[in-house]
């Protein structure tokens, strides 16, 4: 790639849904602007230019274009590695409205999926190259678009709570109540009504936590948070489901459906939790409004 290439030609065009991925992977260069994204400058090198073709590769509309307007498939990152264990899916889906999802590689080499990218047969074998993927975790109702799928292409058991069965009707396995469930060796479900009334945040390893939309890391505020203004079931809900799971959560990676992820020391993301619990007690229920998040 020359230097031309790095400094010219990127541009979000108007189909932009302000879904914040493209400002999660290319921070600095892509951001906010009049609701929504915009890119900010051209990049200045190769790292740079990385970051935008994974925010190109992962936009759920294709408004992030590069230089010529044409994506290059041998430029596609995903799914990226955000350690030796977890990797970023990327391809987000407009059906899911944009959310993130995760591969989680397990020690016998196998590996499940958390939540699920846009669909297509060539993704599918691309996730499942490093090894067979046992399960398919959605975190709740609005990422379940694709979840049967993925499933039936990777012969993998389907997982959603009963509170949201009706997205998923046809799962293979049903989480119940709102008490954990070990459902794998080091892989816990915690379900958390609140933001759905089935969601669910996956725990693995005591250290990584899989929060779909209940909680994110802020880049607002650079704390945890709720996204209260799009808590569809309950806002009291939620901080009721907080206060009985926080103390049972210890993790270093905060890996959410949108929203930034973030690595913290374990203690640290604990203190978080806790204050994350009690101001989200003082929350009063409000109308449902997508503008108000300010990620």
């Amino acid at each position: 790639m020359s230097d031309e290439r790095f400094r010219r030609g990127w541009f979000v065009d108007e189909r932009c849904t302000n879904c914040d991925v493209a400002r999660q992977l290319a921070p600095g260069l892509i951001a906010e602007v009049d609701g929504r994204s915009a890119v900010l400058r051209q990049p200045r090198d190769p790292d740079e230019a990385r970051q935008l073709h994974a925010a190109a590769h992962a936009c759920p509309t294709r408004s992030v274009r590069p230089p010529g307007g044409r994506l290059d498939a041998a430029l596609d990152p995903f799914p990226m590695a955000l350690d030796d264990t977890v990797y970023l899916c990327g391809h987000n889906s407009a059906h899911t409205a944009g959310a993130n999802s995760y591969l989680l590689r397990r020690p016998d080499g196998t590996a499940m999926m958390v939540d699920t990218p846009r669909w297509s047969t060539s993704l599918a074998a691309r996730y499942e190259k490093p090894g067979p993927i046992t399960d398919v975790l959605l975190t709740h109702r609005d990422h379940a678009a694709h979840g049967r799928r993925y499933a039936d292409r990777f012969g993998a058991r389907l997982w959603i709570h009963e509170g949201d069965l009706d997205a998923a009707p046809d799962a293979d396995r049903v989480l119940r109540g709102t008490d954990p469930v070990d459902i794998a060796e080091g892989v816990t479900a915690h379900p958390l009504p609140g933001h759905t009334r089935g969601s669910v945040l996956f725990l693995a390893d005591e250290r990584y936590c899989f929060s779909g939309d209940s909680f994110y890391w802020s880049r607002t505020t650079a704390d945890i948070e709720v996204a209260e203004s799009v808590t569809w079931f309950s806002i009291g809900e939620l901080a009721a489901s907080l206060g009985r799971t926080v103390g049972r959560l210890r993790f270093e990676w905060l890996l959410p459906g949108h929203g930034d992820r973030r690595h913290l020391p374990a203690e640290d993301m604990a203190r978080r939790l806790r204050r994350l619990a009690a101001r989200t007690r003082e929350l009063r229920p409000r109308p449902v409004d997508f503008t108000a998040v300010r990620w």
